[in-house]
């Protein structure tokens, strides 16, 4: 419902009403939200409230934001850490491990619970570097709501929009909290404005900054016209005490000004989305819309953060311990309960288990502990559970709350919670756990029965939760054990990380049989790396890094064969007819298969699924340098072969068959082009442009921040080896950069001329 001709805003234009209530009077109060710092609190009286007062949520940002400081701050004000951890020192609770420590990074997840106010918080602190976006990915999988951190003086970011669009994907509503505000190039209009144009999100601006810079001291809670003070009088403050008091005509008449702009801007923008809302006050406070409690206008926010038709935005300085407490409020006020998030396959499995698996880390004492998002019923310990894409019932022997590398043993945990187990074994990343397979075939038959899944060829119904999408690695090298006593550890070593992290890829190269370890980036590798040698103790040496090239076709072409063997006195004869076509070439690993209908009638699923591995493993290996192949399509056209043929016969022959059309369709190298973003000196410009150039990299903006200039540009990702240490040269250090995966193009000709003589020796 739209409020015509009551103001006029866009972007930062206020309306111009002054606030008539709730000024005349002046009560100020001291308020601090935690024990005193001698009193932490026992993850063993972590609140344990209905499911309505559960909060999962995550904290994304891109790199450098404050995500961990703010976690950090959480964790403080809530009770359960002694002293705030600091990032540069290396003694944060979520940045456990020592690379993280040493980098000042977050490289992986890390899950930690608390309570605020009555309410559970389940936090998953995320990296912010591109090569761990699969950690961001998983993480988001099992949560309900997430925390979007801003650095204020810079706004969105490169990973800011790579998180975002990972948090839209999978429907979570979002908090905006514009940290670093204590800035000197803080600016809280950029920040909104790039929210709004960058993200496509509409921003509903929450609270008001008290003074910029150095002279930031606060905010004013535009719902209840509340200024919140912090007067920081030592280094040593910790934030934990501010002032609350309620605006009067005696504050400054700027403040005054802006803060009765803002609110019945607010005001007329959640009217805007929210139609209950918008009747409230055309019904009770036509004559005076600011008079509308606060309560109405909060649970008006709330409704449209979940239905996503906005995002709240707060402010504050997490570094200076300023404004973290009313963002813990917004995220038990504004962010979404278990129960409040529609996950319709749960529903079958009613009152029984069903659990998702997200996480895997190894503990040298325990073994593998796995992160089990619970959908519904009851974890217990020392019971057995079913794991349904194993087909493999597994005994859990310990349940844990999670608290980053610190965890405590629980005796039972319930729905809508996030739990850590000891015990299961084979479970990996995307499986999904319930009590039994009798309760997985009860919540088939209801779903059935449902009308929702249709049951083939005879088999049950089987209901199980969609994993963790992982992407395609862009970056491989070979690995080599120092001697050849220690390959059997490399191998251990190798199973357990990537179990832990499905983004790294090994494999054993055909010609060679050396083992290669495929990554997302430099930095990936680079960990794996140096975890091998800490955690395994084990001195391997990798090979040059090299990039993971995709190969497509170029033409239509159509190919028959026929296999025809005798092993052990049994003739198998199969003949296979196919097609294969070029695709868009703009979508990664998008080959597909299909069967024409003749044959889709005609042929058991058992030999159709044999057809399928044989297209399958002729994808991952294209025919000109063995490349995986993308934006191919094959088309069975036919399938004939004599009785008691293998099935293994008919994949071979299937693969002879595609590797024929593959040929005879001519080839293609794709090469990864990616998104970089510099922000930079204006003094270093020209610099970096004249090196981007001879990098064959395109410019497709440049824009100004400040005193800086970002530059907008795609680049091949060959070109960016050692990128980092080349910009901090060119720039003396007064540059940073992302990249992010932006597609795959057709490598030129006389490019991939040279790549296929360096494969072969020539160069």
């Amino acid at each position: 419902m739209r409020l015509r001709g009551l103001l006029t805003h866009g972007g930062m234009v206020w309306g111009r009403n002054l606030i008539a209530a709730g000024l005349q009077s002046c009560r100020c109060r001291v308020r601090h939200y935690s024990l005193l710092p001698d009193d932490v609190k026992s993850l063993r009286a972590v609140v344990n409230p209905d499911v309505s007062k559960i909060r999962n949520i995550g904290i994304m940002a891109h790199i450098d934001a404050g995500k961990t400081t703010t976690t950090e701050r959480m964790l403080y004000y809530s009770g359960y850490t002694r002293a705030l951890g600091d990032v540069d020192d290396g003694d944060t609770v979520t940045d456990f491990m020592a690379q993280e420590r040493e980098r000042g990074i977050t490289i992986q997840s890390a899950a930690v619970t608390f309570d605020w106010k009555s309410h559970r918080i389940n936090l998953i602190d995320t990296p912010g570097h591109v090569d761990f976006t699969l950690e961001v990915e998983r993480a988001l999988r099992v949560l309900d709501g997430a925390v979007a951190v801003f650095d204020a003086s810079a706004g969105v970011e490169a990973q800011t929009l790579t998180v975002w669009r990972q948090a839209e994907k999978h429907h979570i509503p979002c908090v905006c909290f514009l940290n670093k505000m204590d800035k000197p190039a803080a600016n809280l209009s950029f920040s909104i404005k790039s929210i709004r144009q960058k993200l496509k999100a509409n921003p509903i601006l929450l609270q008001i900054p008290v003074g910029t810079g150095k002279n930031f001291t606060g905010v004013v809670d535009l719902l209840t016209n509340q200024k919140l003070t912090w007067k920081l009088r030592s280094m040593g403050d910790d934030g934990r005490v501010f002032e609350s008091e309620t605006l009067n005509q005696s504050d400054e008449p700027d403040l005054l000004q802006v803060v009765n702009e803002a609110r019945m801007a607010l005001i007329e923008q959640v009217a805007d989305l929210d139609d209950e809302f918008a009747e409230v006050l055309l019904t009770d406070f036509s004559d005076n819309f600011d008079a509308v409690p606060s309560i109405k206008l909060q649970e008006a926010v709330r409704r449209v953060t979940l239905a996503r038709k906005g995002v709240p935005v707060l402010c504050g300085s997490s570094l200076k311990n300023k404004g973290v407490q009313p963002l813990l409020d917004a995220i038990v006020a504004y962010l979404p309960a278990p129960t409040e998030r529609h996950h319709d396959l749960v529903r079958w499995y009613k009152d029984d288990l069903c659990a998702l698996a997200f996480k895997v880390l190894h503990d040298k004492q325990r073994g593998p502990l796995v992160f089990l998002r619970i959908y519904s019923g009851t974890l217990k310990p020392q019971t057995a559970v079913h794991n349904i894409n194993r087909n493999s019932i597994e005994r859990m022997s310990r349940l844990l709350v999670p608290f980053a590398d610190q965890h405590v043993e629980i005796p039972s945990m319930t729905a809508g919670n996030i739990a850590l187990t000891v015990g299961l074994k084979q479970t990996i990343t995307g499986d999904t756990i319930v009590s039994s397979k009798a309760s997985a075939a009860a919540a088939g038959r209801r779903a059935q029965n449902d009308g929702r899944m249709e049951k083939k060829h005879g088999d049950s119904v089987t209901v199980v939760l969609s994993g963790v999408e992982v992407p395609d690695p862009v970056f491989f090298c070979t690995i080599e054990p120092p001697t050849m006593a220690k390959q059997a550890d490399l191998e251990n070593a190798l199973n357990c990380l990537q179990r832990e992290d499905p983004s790294l890829k090994v494999r054993i190269d055909p010609d060679s049989g050396q083992t290669v370890l495929c990554g997302m980036g430099e930095l990936h590798i680079e960990i794996i790396h140096d975890r091998i040698r800490r955690e395994y103790g084990i001195e391997t040496h990798l090979g040059p890094l090299q990039v993971a090239y995709r190969e497509t076709i170029l033409h239509e072409a159509s190919a028959t064969d026929t296999l025809d063997r005798t092993v052990s006195e049994k003739r198998h004869v199969v003949t296979v007819e196919l097609a294969v076509r070029p695709a868009d070439i703009s979508t990664p690993g998008s080959c597909d298969l299909a069967f024409t209908e003749e044959v889709e009638g005609q042929l058991p699923q058992q030999v159709k699924d044999a057809v399928e591995n044989g297209v399958n493993s002729s994808f991952l290996q294209g025919p000109l340098l063995g490349y995986p192949l993308q934006s191919v399509s094959a088309l069975i056209q036919s399938v004939s072969m004599e009785p008691g043929t293998s099935l293994a016969m008919v994949s071979a022959c299937v693969s002879r068959c595609m590797l024929k059309a593959l040929k005879q369709a001519g080839s293609q190298i794709l090469e990864p082009v990616m998104s970089l973003e510099v922000t930079v000196g204006g003094e270093y410009l020209s610099t970096v442009l004249g090196d981007l150039a001879q990098r064959r990299g395109t410019v497709r903006d440049i824009q100004s921040r400040h005193d800086n200039k970002v530059l907008l540009a795609t680049v091949p990702l060959a070109e960016m080896m050692g990128y980092s240490t080349i910009l901090r040269t060119l720039t003396s250090g007064n540059a940073t950069f992302s990249l992010e995966l932006d597609t795959y193009e057709a490598m030129n000709p006389q490019d991939q001329n040279m790549l296929l003589k360096r494969r072969s020796g020539m160069l």
